[in-house]
């Protein structure tokens, strides 16, 4: 279809259309992305088809946009297209309602495809079967256009009456990260971009030109493809678009950064943790709980004048993944307890580093949600006689997250705590952390392993004595080595040897079968192992936990990339939980890495990054290593300069997405997971340990440091003896 060739891309507009802006005539708003990205304000433009065609140059070309996407297609007469003929025009006509000779069908939504370039016309840029993201695609069914390969791979047009022209691109369910890795199925596969009338219109069934406000990507590919199309319409004026993403990294990747930008960097989190529009209003409340009572997920996204809360009633989980048409993401509804606590901790430390007190406000009103007016301590989990007791649930109202309890999520929720108390100077959900402490500890079987979940109905069936005196082995790092820490750092307080030795025994087993035996050999599970391994090392300093340290540590920081990125990596990548797609049909089913294979270019904020940068800046403090301090800088400074900016969307910028490619520079990945994809915000997790460690190293301290004096240890003589754990040994 295009000349295929070099295309110079620049996004600094530079004689967009020539001098006088000839070639090209529009029908769309003054605010549509296109015209806006060609950077020149005199090329004409007019409200109506009818206008627009009438008004052009012979020979010359007419684009009608689709302006009133996605509610209402692009409607034309059949006299539009009969007078663009009689003046030689070349037609761009995208959401069209009509388009003479071709039978168009209703608007279609799309909900996991993703747009698959299927042709060579954007060569040598984009190859065929490269994947694109035109978020919350709709689209028009035509019929005659046939999407099936041709014996040469390619993918044909067949309407007549001047053969068959390629069909650019088409939306399907694909697996892939940059490619569409199993080809195009077998149905289900749609035009999106070709060519009729003998190459004279250019049909698009979707919107393309709204690449910048639904935020398409990767973003530099989508000025590609609109370069190629204005270079077919418009041969003789070469055109170079400028379009800034409306959410995009803080800070470039070559970019010299300010003197106190990791101090930026903090407030900007601490800032969005406050205004993200997730901090539950009393106007919303109402409203928010029924829908989590009915186990829902997501909820609308919010109004940008709408109030924030105060912490009193939780903060919801974050924004999902998936991009809307007009570039909003919806909320997240679930009340995670792990995400509060989280949150909490930014904030406090914001209160403490900056002096910001409606911050610690909101900290100390999150606990307390948590730990006294929520359901996730509450029921049996409140009563000494179950074997729930001290346990935090994983999430509030919603029956399917309020039944559980996550050993991984309860440690972070502890760890949390701790931080919270220190930054506020208080001791008032001491009491509530120890009581986890020997919940979950009671919890965990005599080689120190918990396994993944614990469910109300069965600690009731079993009681707790069924875990404390099992076998269970679960080399699962990403589960249970934030407990283990914690147990590392509850002997440090108590000294109860229960604590040490069931931690102990555990980090043994695992560092013993490492990696070859570890759930999914990567650098996910590497990352979160580091924080009990440097604490491992603070409380009993042998060779040997410094070399297991150094060996995980080393394995990870030597996988560092230039950029600091550290890229996700899996021997395990094809198998068991938390695969890459099988098979086409598997995108978009289930809980998945970013990659759909080992050396795709991405780091994961949620699951990864965060947890490195913690475990490193652990490590450094219990050990002093001047290679690892190097790593951890490293990393620390490309978080920093990925961090989320929006202008036009404030409750996005400030935080992490999921997902970020190094070698674009923006997110994107294979955002196949059904819950967390590429663009996913959490207000927890990884994105609020990257800003923790950013405000502890702005302290030169860290977590352990932070912690060490807490009362928690007040309270264990009488909770040890409630528990039923007195004279109890491995």
């Amino acid at each position: 279809m295009f000349a295929a060739g070099p295309l110079a891309l620049g996004l600094a507009a530079a004689g967009a259309l020539g001098n006088d802006g000839s070639g090209l005539t529009f029908c769309c708003s003054p605010s549509n992305d296109l015209y806006l990205a060609l950077g020149k304000p005199s090329v004409p433009r007019y409200e109506s088809p009818a206008a627009a065609i009438q008004h052009a140059a012979p020979d010359s070309a007419v684009l009608l946009l689709a302006d009133g996407y996605p509610a209402q297609t692009t409607a034309t007469q059949p006299s539009d297209f009969a007078s663009a003929e009689a003046k030689g025009l070349r037609l761009f006509i995208e959401y069209p309602a009509s388009v003479p000779g071709l039978e168009v069908g209703a608007p279609r939504p799309t909900v996991w495809e993703r747009l698959v370039v299927s042709s060579d016309q954007f060569q040598p840029g984009l190859p065929r079967m490269r994947l694109l993201a035109a978020h919350d695609c709709r689209f028009v069914p035509v019929s005659g256009i046939c999407t099936t390969p041709s014996a040469k791979g390619e993918t044909r047009a067949t309407y007549p009456p001047a053969g068959p022209p390629s069909v650019d691109l088409v939306v399907a369910r694909v697996a892939g990260y940059d490619t569409a890795i199993y080809g195009l199925p077998d149905k289900d596969v749609f035009p999106v971009l070709f060519e009729v009338h003998g190459r004279k219109w250019i049909v698009a069934t979707t919107k393309l030109s709204g690449f910048v406000t639904g935020r398409y990507a990767p973003a530099r590919d989508w000025l590609l493809i609109w370069e190629r199309i204005l270079a077919e319409l418009c041969p003789d004026h070469p055109v170079h678009l400028q379009a800034r993403p409306l959410v995009h990294a803080a800070w470039a990747a070559d970019e010299r950064l300010p003197r106190r930008f990791q101090r930026q960097a903090f407030a900007a989190a601490a800032n969005w943790f406050a205004h993200s529009h997730l901090l539950v209003h009393p106007s919303e409340k109402d409203q928010l709980y029924q829908a989590l009572a009915r186990n829902e997920e997501t909820t609308a996204a919010p109004r940008l004048d709408a109030p924030e809360g105060d912490g009193s009633l939780g903060i919801l989980e974050g924004y999902a993944s998936g991009i809307r048409w007009d570039g909003t993401q919806v909320r997240r509804l679930p009340l995670r307890s792990d995400c509060n606590a989280e949150t909490a901790m930014v904030l406090a430390l914001d209160g403490r580093l900056n002096r910001h007190r409606p911050n610690s406000l909101i900290a100390s009103n999150l606990l307390d949600f948590i730990y006294f007016t929520s359901g996730t301590c509450a029921g049996p989990r409140a009563d000494p006689q179950h074997g729930a007791f001290g346990l935090i649930g994983w999430g509030d109202i919603s029956p399917a997250w309020l039944v559980a309890s996550y050993g991984d999520d309860d440690a972070r929720v502890m760890l949390s705590t701790a931080v919270v108390a220190a930054s506020l100077g208080t001791d008032r959900w001491d009491q509530r952390l120890m009581r986890a402490l020997l919940a979950n500890l009671r919890t965990t079987g005599k080689l120190g392993f918990r396994g993944d979940r614990l469910d109300l109905p069965d600690l009731e069936k079993n009681g707790w004595k069924h875990y404390y005196e099992g076998e269970l082995v679960d080399y699962s790092p990403h589960f249970e080595s934030y407990l283990w820490a914690c147990y590392l750092w509850a002997y440090h307080q108590t000294g109860y040897a229960p604590f040490l030795e069931r931690a102990l025994t555990a980090i043994g087993m695992t560092m013993k079968v490492y990696p070859d035996q570890w759930r999914w050999r990567s650098n996910l599970e590497r990352a979160r192992m580091l924080l009990c391994l440097a604490w491992m090392v603070r409380v009993e300093d042998t060779p040997e936990h410094r070399e297991w340290l150094r060996k995980v540590a080393g394995d990870l920081a030597a996988q560092q990339r230039p950029s600091g990125s550290i890229y996700e990596r899996s021997d395990r990548v094809q198998s068991g939980f938390f695969q890459a797609p099988q098979r086409n049909e598997d995108y978009g089913t289930g809980e998945t890495p970013l990659i759909q294979e080992n050396g795709d270019p991405v780091s994961d904020q949620l699951y990864t990054t965060g947890f490195a940068l913690l475990g490193l800046h652990e490590a450094v403090g219990a050990t002093g290593d001047r290679q690892l301090k190097a790593a951890e800088d490293k990393l620390a400074e490309y978080l920093c300069r990925i961090q989320t900016r929006s202008e036009r969307l404030p409750y996005l910028s400030g935080t992490w997405f999921r997902a970020f490619d190094d070698r674009r520079w923006e997110a994107w990945a294979s955002s196949a997971d059904i819950g967390w994809g590429a663009w996913s915000l959490e207000s927890g997790w990884g994105q609020a340990w990257t800003a923790a460690v950013l405000a502890l190293r702005e302290q030169r301290t860290t977590v352990w440091e932070y912690t060490a004096h807490s009362h928690a240890k007040n309270y264990f003589a009488a909770l040890v003896a409630q528990t039923g754990l007195v004279g109890s040994g491995p």
